[in-house]
């Protein structure tokens, strides 16, 4: 195509015993911002490390500005002009934000004096990092630290960092997947910005909302191959998941009918000094009850105090009618309470652990006898487990990095109902995940509930909660704003508690 910047063809690229893409072929055009769609493990990673350079392609051909290439390096597509933001940025905390932008290629001093290494002009350095952020309309600091950034901060002086270097395409990888509503405003009237400045945009995001707000042009990939591509003025989200998944998903909420019986937990008026006050909620057989809120709303905070990982300062817990209080969440575990965490590789697995070895971690003393843990009892269980949430793996004898970010997450909740817990406490089960796994992980919620169990859900999408809970707890700030049972669920009154223009602290739920 005549007006291609980068263009793709035939790419196919093979690892032992693996393929990863089959005859894929994609476009990118400048000033546009082109959306590259799939499930987890569909092969964008593959493809856009082809592009940078990390990989070279088993076959197929590259052309880059009408002329054909093929980066040996990550550094040769870099000084091309081709950059990746990565979703978990790689910056160096501890130098300023002008030191970061300019690593590996900082403003040298023309010095007549013969030396073996010019010297770095940190004027010019300062100076030209200023007009860069100003450029782009952020008013971040030169001299900062990087570590005295917000994560969506880190994430402009990381595009900043690209531009520094003329980069005419810019890869964002889940860019939103951390920040709060309005840094995503933000970041995407920069990419707005850029756009009309000639730059091309290659957006990767399992959220549809923003697929839809910021592409004009997209291109999916299923199982390593070549799908389909077009505006996305002209294709609507159910044909997207259909071609990202091969078949229709009519229910991405299966939300089932579950009997809410007994009270199981009930807070009451819980509070953490410069944390959260005045928290009060209820749980019960069968009823999902939903944690809403924006980014440092305080809703993981409440769940880490009510299992013990943090200290409580006021209030009280009562379980099954009788007060309680948590120790460590291995108490919290003894009497049925278990946590999933929000981050799955650091807190919720150990990934350097075969399948089998995460998912019976917690039962080691009652799969022991005399201090030795029987094999036979730990294969058996991880296997039960594993078929229960439908683990898709080469093995169970795999490291959990091995797999997909949704079957990570598979691997966790198997871990821990495998214990066989009175209330599961969620802490956004479904983070990074593709929109297939999302609805396996929502039916499994949605049986647990039909079998009884207590679950608290925190999540920051708000659809997930309006589809799959009884009741949600909206928090602002550290307090409840509100509390919504699912007969008076309406998108915009949840919206507007949790950005406290309706503010009603300690209500219980």
């Amino acid at each position: 195509m005549d007006d291609a910047l980068l263009q793709l063809s035939h790419i196919s690229m093979y690892f032992p015993g693996i393929k990863a893409l089959d005859d894929v072929h994609i476009t990118i055009r400048p000033g546009e911002v082109h959306a590259l769609i799939g499930e987890n493990g569909a092969g964008k990673s593959t493809l856009v490390k082809i592009m940078t350079g990390v990989y070279r392609p088993s076959s197929g051909t590259m052309l880059y500005q009408g002329k054909e290439v093929q980066f040996k390096s990550p550094q040769e597509a870099q000084r091309a002009g081709i950059a990746v933001i990565h979703q978990e940025t790689s910056m160096f905390p501890d130098l300023t934000v002008a030191e970061n932008i300019f690593m590996g290629h900082a403003p040298r001093i023309h010095s007549p004096q013969i030396l073996p290494v010019k010297p770095i002009s940190w004027k010019n350095m300062f100076q030209r990092s200023d007009e860069l952020l100003q450029s782009l309309g952020m008013s971040i600091n030169s001299r900062s630290l990087v570590r005295d950034l917000s994560t969506a901060e880190r994430h402009l002086v990381e595009i900043a960092k690209a531009l520094s270097q003329e980069a005419k395409i810019l890869i964002m990888d889940e860019p939103t997947s951390a920040i709060t509503i309005r840094e995503t405003e933000e970041l995407f009237a920069l990419v707005k910005k850029l756009k009309a400045q000639g730059t091309a945009i290659v957006f990767i995001s399992h959220k549809f909302e923003e697929l839809f707000e910021i592409a004009d042009y997209y291109t999916v990939l299923r199982d390593g191959r070549y799908i389909g591509e077009g505006s996305m003025k002209h294709v609507t989200e159910d044909e997207l998941i259909r071609m990202m998944v091969g078949r229709s998903i009519d229910q991405l909420f299966p939300k089932g009918n579950a009997v809410i019986g007994e009270l199981v937990l009930e807070a009451r008026n819980l509070s953490r000094i410069g944390v959260f006050k005045d928290i009060s909620f209820s749980v019960h057989r069968g009823e999902i009850v939903g944690f809403f809120g924006l980014v440092g709303a305080g809703r993981s905070e409440v769940m880490r105090a009510l299992i013990g990982i943090d200290p409580l300062d006021s209030g009280e817990i009562l379980f099954e009618h009788q007060p309680c209080r948590f120790k460590s969440p291995q108490d919290a575990m003894k009497r049925g309470i278990v946590y999933v965490p929000e981050d799955r590789q650091r807190q919720g697995a150990i990934v350097t652990m075969s399948i089998t070895e995460n998912i019976t971690l917690p039962q080691i003393d009652s799969l022991s006898t005399l201090g030795f843990l029987n094999p036979t009892k730990e294969n058996a269980l991880a296997t039960s487990y594993a078929k229960k949430l439908e683990v898709k793996a080469a093995g169970l004898d795999y490291d959990v990095q091995t797999l997909s970010g949704g079957n990570q997450q598979k691997v966790v909740l198997a871990k821990w109902l495998a214990s066989h817990p009175t209330i599961l406490i969620l802490d956004e089960p479904t983070k990074g995940i593709d929109v297939a796994t999302k609805s396996a992980v929502h039916q499994i919620i949605s049986d647990l509930a039909d079998q009884g169990l207590a679950i608290i859900m925190v999540s920051s999408e708000l659809p997930e909660i309006l589809g799959m809970t009884d009741t949600v707890v909206v928090m602002h700030e550290g307090r409840i704003a509100e509390t919504f049972s699912r007969k008076d669920y309406k998108e915009e009154h949840i919206m507007r508690a949790a950005m406290g223009s309706t503010q009603k602290s300690g209500e219980v739920a």
